[in-house]
Formats: structure tokens, C-alpha cells, sequence
């Protein structure tokens, strides 16, 4: 019987949007000097009746630097994020796109919610003024695989071609599917991760009805502050993240940069509430222990966790509960921290922007700060890296994303060693 021989899987580019910057460097730096990209609401009206007033919005995006105006309208803002980043993505690994075999290149793009903003329009528009005024563009543009169909027409990516819908862990999911097909050998390379572009007055009021958002409207910098003792809701927020992964000897033989490579996925599903997550973190800690297991490496080499952290009540103590069961009450060495108390919750597009985060902790050898930290829960006795980013070793970093659902997903990157 054959002996299959998984392949090695690096990150050789990556490309971000958030409401802190155009690009993976600019967000970076931001992180690193603890600024907010939470503001109050400009991106639609609202009236007394609204109890939420901030979002993370992504502000004065001009597109026609990389695209046509004209097309662009053609796209839900979801998959015109995922465009930008996947073209900043693709620039930055340095792989020339019209050469060779298109079929042995991919991309796997997740949202949790896809078009969101196109549907709401075009239901107005039926509403208001009848049938024939609805755009025939509305179903190519609401679908949730428009990302991952544009960016492969874009960049003329024929092969695996997928678009994956677990909520706030679909980012990362998109990414564990990639590492995956490359893997088992059916990618040489794939452009993974995920878009949302969600700020719209169905998602916010939505949100705010299951009492999920933050209702502090008068500071909204300091809105978003996982693990604090006074959190109240996560921040609604907009971005993409996306990231190619490769091949390891695809990588080498073209001598592309590699910026650290990924060595474990886990997933789990905790069977529970559909929104809430399992109070024990059973499921969170479960898709950690496989994550590492499937890396070889055990706890006390993790270096750094880029946690879920959402500032809500639930999510985050049941996640500092399964890292507590997994890594010891107070690991020494591991620093946690939540970039969405700077970001905001960006939904499907988290697990691939915290994925770039992660990456970018292990390349620069800091981890970025947990904002908004003046006083941890009881009983959160972590290292979050409260409110001033630290420099540290880091070598190996975990990942976490879990959304509504009961989707976990832990994704493990290690610092390339060259061998």
C-alpha cells in the first residue's frame, strides 16, 4: 500500500483591510501603537431608537488604485475587500500568476455572512419601487462564494475554488481547508482567508437585539476591551484578511520569501447552543489539543496565542477557561492577547486577519497589546499583554477563531527554520 507523504505548507504573502489601514503594514503598525479603529456610526442614519451608535468601519476606501470604478459596483464590498487584499497578497509573495499551470493554484475565501449589504439594498429598492427596478447584478453579488469567484477570475486561479460559511470562524476555516489541499497534494498554492462587510443596519440592529454589541456609545475607542472585567459586547466591525500558502518546495525552488510556516489545524463543533459557546470551552479546547497534536509540539512551546477574545461575557471566559485546561493556570512564557480590541470584530474575515497577526508576532518577535485591559475578570490570570505591546521570543504561535454555530478552529504557525 502507498505511503501518502503530506507535503509541507508555508505563507509566502499576506494582504490586509481593516479600519486601521489599506494594507498588512499599516495595520501592523497600528496594532502596535494601540490605536482604536472603532468609531461612531457614519455608514448609515440613525435615530434615537438605535441603541448601538459605533462600528469598525472601514472609511474613505478608494478601490480605483487596484480596480475600475465601474466594476468594482458590480461587487458587493465583501468580495471587493477580498479583490484588494488578494491582490496585495498576491504582489507580496512575488509568484508570477500567468506563468505555469493554473489548475494547481486556488483560493478558499471565507464570510460569515457574505453580501449582506447588497441584499439589504436591493430588498429596499423591491420594496419601494417594484420588481424591474432590482439590479440583475443582486444574486452575483449577495452570494457568499463571490469572493473567492472573483478573486480566482482575477488572478485566473483554476483550481480548488471554495467559499466557507462558519460564522467567525470562517477565515480561519478557509485557511485550514487550503494547508489542507496542499498538503494532500491537490495545490501548489492557494490564496486562503476571509471578508466581511457586515456594518449595515440589519446586521448592527441584529446584533444589538441578541444584546451580543457593546452599548458603550460615548467612548467608542474604549469599547472593545476583552477580558476586562467591565466588557459588555463585542464591536461590529468590516476587513478582510487573506494569505497565500504554499507548497514548501513549490516555495524554495522559486525562492520566495517565507514568512513562517503552518503545522497544525484543529476543528471541533461544540453541539450546543447556536449562538452561545459551551460554558466550559469544551469545543475550544478541543480544536487547540488536536491543533497541536497534529504540529507535534506541545504546550510549552507555545510562544504566543492570538485569542478569539471577542469582549463579550461568555466567549471570553469560556475561552480562558479551555486555555487554562490546556496550557496550566498561569503558563509561564505564554503571552494571549485580543487584537479586536483595537480592530473590532470583523466577523469572518477575523481568523484570516488574526492569522496575519500571528505571523507577523512570530516575524517581528513582538505581540501586539490586548487594548482597553485596565482590570481582568475574576480569575483571568493570563498574560494578556494588557495595553502596550511586548517584545519576546516568539517561535510558535496559536490562532483561534470560533463562531456562532459552535465552530472552533485553532490554527498553529510556526517561524520558518530554513531546513
Amino acid at each position: 500500500m502507498k505511503t501518502l507523504q503530506l507535503r509541507r505548507v508555508v505563507v509566502t504573502g499576506l494582504g490586509a483591510l481593516t479600519n486601521l489601514g489599506e494594507d498588512v503594514d499599516s495595520t501592523w503598525k497600528a496594532l502596535l501603537e494601540g490605536r482604536s479603529g472603532i468609531s461612531r456610526m457614519t455608514a448609515f442614519e440613525q435615530d434615537a431608537s438605535w441603541t448601538v451608535n459605533i462600528a469598525g468601519q472601514i472609511r474613505d476606501f478608494d478601490c480605483s488604485r487596484r480596480f475600475d470604478e465601474r466594476d468594482a459596483k458590480r461587487v458587493d464590498p465583501t468580495a471587493l475587500y477580498a479583490m484588494w487584499t488578494g491582490s496585495e497578497a498576491a504582489e507580496d509573495c512575488g509568484f508570477d500568476f500567468t506563468v505555469g499551470d493554473p489548475y494547481s493554484r486556488g483560493v478558499a475565501i471565507g464570510s460569515g455572512i457574505g453580501g449582506v449589504q447588497t441584499m439589504e439594498e436591493q430588498k429596499t429598492k423591491l420594496v419601494m419601487n417594484g420588481p424591474r427596478k432590482v439590479s440583475p447584478f443582486t444574486v452575483p453579488k449577495l452570494m457568499i462564494n463571490a469572493a473567492a469567484g472573483n478573486l480566482s477570475i482575477l488572478l485566473n486561479l483554476r483550481g480548488a475554488n471554495t467559499a466557507t460559511a462558519t460564522a467567525c470562524a470562517s477565515g480561519a476555516h478557509s485557511i485550514g481547508s487550503a494547508y489542507n489541499l496542499i498538503q494532500l497534494g491537490q495545490a501548489d498554492l492557494m490564496l486562503a482567508g476571509g471578508s466581511e462587510a457586515a456594518v449595515t443596519p440589519l446586521c448592527l440592529s441584529g446584533f444589538a437585539r441578541m444584546k451580543a454589541l457593546s452599548t458603550r456609545n460615548d467612548d467608542p475607542t474604549a469599547a472593545s476591551r476583552p477580558f476586562d472585567k467591565d466588557r459588555d459586547g463585542f464591536v461590529l466591525a468590516e476587513g478582510a484578511g487573506l494569505v497565500v500558502l504554499e507548497d514548501l518546495e513549490h516555495a524554495r525552488a522559486r525562492g520566495a520569501k517565507i514568512y513562517a510556516e503552518i503545522v497544525g489545524c484543529g476543528t471541533t463543533g461544540d453541539a450546543g447552543h447556536i449562538a452561545a459557546p459551551d460554558s466550559n470551552g469544551d469545543g475550544a479546547y478541543e480544536a487547540m489539543r488536536r491543533a497541536l497534536a497534529q504540529a507535534e509540539v506541545n504546550t510549552s512551546e507555545i510562544d504566543y496565542i492570538n485569542a478569539h477574545g471577542t469582549s463579550t461575557p461568555l466567549g471570553d471566559a469560556a475561552e480562558v477557561a479551555a486555555i487554562k485546561r490546556l496550557f496550566g493556570s498561569a503558563p509561564e512564557r505564554l503571552l494571549v492577547s485580543s487584537t479586536k480590541s483595537m480592530t473590532g470584530h470583523t466577523l469572518g474575515a477575523a481568523g484570516g486577519l488574526e492569522s496575519i497577526f500571528a505571523i507577523k508576532a512570530i516575524s517581528d518577535q513582538v505581540a501586539p497589546p490586548t487594548m482597553n485591559l485596565d482590570q481582568p475578570d475574576e480569575g483571568f490570570d493570563l498574560d494578556f499583554v494588557a495595553n502596550e505591546p511586548r517584545e519576546a521570543p516568539i517561535k510558535i504561535a496559536l490562532n483561534n477563531s470560533f463562531g456562532f454555530g459552535g465552530h472552533n478552529v485553532s490554527l498553529v504557525l510556526k517561524a520558518y527554520s530554513g531546513e
